[in-house]
């Protein structure tokens, strides 16, 4: 979910310049729900651009519904993905009247709840609108990873692209709010003649920091109980995921894949 920036003010322009071509991002979560027997209701959280719950709909067969806080990725979704229920919600408090097999969670969307309570009002959602047994299965970054590791922190760094004519530069910093257990990012956008772009020239962003065991106490304080906790292979990992992989990786990687199981 956004707070807004060129990338997600402009759903075409995010889906080029984080193109998913093989849709690792959704065969990965079917390929997880499958192996852990999920029925075929389910929601993503933080759907975004419906990409992935549009290919879940259509290529396996699930009966999908998406939320977002972003409006305009949902009206993209909308009309380039349709197939899923698409409504807006924020994922600390949505009430959709239904119940699931499944809520996923993809591109570290779980991270956007930033503080202990927002954690437990998000778990407490999924846990009112999923089945008994039902899945709750994310991917993320892994604050665990970050324990002695900068190589993510050594900034600014800079990415251009060609849209409409054109270059758009992008500065983006990283750094750690250690307090709040925040990866906090600031990114500034530049047009080819150097002027500061006028889509959107700054953004501020940050996602929550949370260490494997920690995350573990959440969800099992929630009622759940975690099946797969691991780093890698993975839809965004490297070398990337492929049909037939298994969790094989252990949990200090800079990405992290769960797999939670509400109680009967």
């Amino acid at each position: 979910m956004s707070n807004g920036n060129l990338l997600t003010d402009h759903p075409e322009l995010y889906e080029e310049r984080f193109p998913d071509p093989d849709h690792l991002a959704a065969r990965w979560a079917e390929d997880t729900l499958r192996r852990h027997g999920a029925g075929p209701r389910v929601l993503d959280v933080g759907c975004g651009t419906g990409r992935d719950a549009a290919w879940l709909h259509r290529h396996a067969g699930r009966r999908v519904t998406g939320i977002d806080t972003a409006e305009t990725m949902l009206a993209h979704a909308r009309r380039a993905h349709p197939g899923p229920d698409y409504h807006r919600a924020d994922m600390r408090d949505f009430d959709l009247g239904a119940t699931f097999d499944a809520v996923i969670c993809l591109d570290s969307a779980l991270l956007y709840c930033h503080t202990n309570d927002d954690l437990t009002a998000f778990l407490d959602r999924c846990r009112a609108h999923l089945a008994p047994g039902g899945l709750l299965v994310a991917e993320m970054r892994n604050g665990a990873f970050f324990l002695g590791n900068t190589e993510l922190l050594d900034g600014p760094r800079t990415a251009s692209f060609d849209w409409r004519g054109t270059i758009h530069t992008s500065h983006t910093t990283l750094w750690i709010d250690h307090g709040a257990q925040l990866l906090r990012r600031h990114r500034t956008w530049s047009a080819d003649d150097g002027s500061p772009s006028k889509e959107q020239p700054e953004q501020q962003s940050a996602w929550r920091l949370l260490f494997p065991q920690e995350l573990r106490y959440f969800l099992t304080t929630a009622g759940f109980e975690v099946l797969d906790l691991y780093d890698r292979p993975g839809p965004r990992t490297e070398p990337p995921w492929r049909e037939g992989d298994s969790p094989s990786g252990t949990t200090s990687s800079d990405r992290l894949h769960l797999v939670a199981r509400l109680h009967h």
